[in-house]
């Protein structure tokens, strides 16, 4: 299972954009929003939470991959499986991380189900992905993400990448998506890898 984190930071389709191209891929997702994330998530995709399964209601409005194998936790619920290092877990991802975030992961303050499952996910040796949403960083920040690479965890800020000529912000979030799945060990098409458009720049150099 991976588990896949959205926070209060500017980017919540980053998270949404994850968790469907895992569920695409097959692999069960345990998925949690925070209160802040829902109310990013109004201001920028239009979307509203209802229901038991909200983030699955948003998944099935944009019709790109089934749900069936998502399940949702309430960031206020310590009873969540994602609280628990006895828990199989093969990646945690927070996607996008508020700063807020990664200081409560970095310090250990364990004040959600979010940042108590970054705990866990530290503690018992997991893969830890933080997709750090914020610029400029200050040395608070700098130092709380030198803190968390020090203790096991990846700090993936979501850096434009030019090379894969990105026509359309739906490219760049595509981008950023595919670099977490190749950390976490996930196949996919969403962009050519650069041995791939080496070797085809080299055959157009040929000819």
């Amino acid at each position: 299972m991976i588990a896949v984190a959205i926070t209060g930071a500017s980017g919540p389709i980053l998270g949404i954009r994850l968790v469907e191209e895992l569920l695409k891929a097959g692999r069960p997702v345990h998925a949690v929003a925070s209160e802040g994330a829902w109310r990013v998530i109004g201001h920028e995709l239009g979307f509203k939470r209802a229901g038991a399964s909200p983030l699955a209601a948003i998944i099935g409005k944009r019709g790109i991959a089934p749900a069936k194998l998502l399940a949702e936790s309430d960031d206020r619920d310590f009873f969540s499986p994602l609280a628990s290092g006895t828990t199989p877990l093969a990646a945690l991802v927070v996607a996008p991380c508020s700063m807020k975030t990664l200081s409560a992961a970095a310090n250990g303050y364990s004040d959600s189900l979010i940042t108590r499952a970054c705990d866990v996910a530290l503690k018992e040796r997991k893969r830890l992905v933080l997709v750090a949403r914020e610029t400029p960083l200050s040395a608070i920040h700098l130092e709380n993400m030198l803190k968390l690479a020090r203790a096991g965890a990846v700090v993936l800020p979501p850096a434009m990448a030019f090379y894969t000529h990105p026509r359309t912000l739906s490219d760049m979030t595509d981008f950023v998506v595919g670099k977490v799945l190749n950390v976490i060990g996930v196949e996919h098409s969403l962009f050519k890898s650069w041995d791939k458009q080496s070797a085809e720049l080299k055959k157009r150099k040929k000819k």
